[in-house]
């Protein structure tokens, strides 16, 4: 499955999703069609599992900032740069990648409920320790959380085109 996985992530990002058969999967990874079906019923669960794995990568980064030993205050910040320029890097290593996240981010974001709820629990700890160490002020750490993790992704393409990237980059040096 792994195997299957890593050769689809590279004919998506060579040639497109659009562009690769299931037949194109099976022969780069010198399997039969037969054992590529065993795992994936189509192209689009392939596609949807590389896209989850991608996922993964970001929350282990994601968990890693929540987890720290650093200061709340220090902990948003880190994980607000940590999840744009993780995102951003995904999506740019993925050559052809990068054109379906920006034409069909719908799809994206069916894959990304998931990781959604994971991310809530993560913010909404931080955002938590953060009240207890009073140095942030909430009345409502829920949806607190839900409002920066909708802000977050709102952010997403703008700061993959650069504009939001170069305006926020100014504002960490200060």
């Amino acid at each position: 499955r792994e195997l299957l996985l890593e050769v689809a992530r590279q004919l998506f990002a060579k040639v497109g999703v659009t562009n690769t058969t299931m037949n194109d999967i099976a022969k780069a990874a010198q399997r039969g069609r037969r054992t590529l079906y065993v795992y994936f019923r189509s192209k689009e669960d392939v596609y949807f599992a590389v896209v989850e794995q991608e996922m993964e990568k970001l929350l282990d980064a994601l968990e890693d900032v929540a987890t720290s030993s650093e200061p709340p205050q220090n902990k948003l910040i880190d994980y607000v740069y940590t999840r744009l320029d993780t995102i951003k890097e995904i999506v740019n290593q993925n050559g052809t990648l990068r054109a379906d996240f920006f034409s069909d981010y719908k799809m994206i974001e069916m894959v990304r409920r998931k990781m959604d709820e994971k991310e809530h629990i993560l913010l909404k700890k931080i955002l938590q320790d953060g009240l207890e160490a009073g140095v942030f002020s909430l009345s409502n750490v829920d949806f607190t959380a839900f409002l920066v993790l909708n802000s977050l992704r709102g952010m997403e393409i703008p700061y993959m085109k650069q504009s939001v990237a170069d305006k926020m980059n100014d504002y960490k040096e200060d």
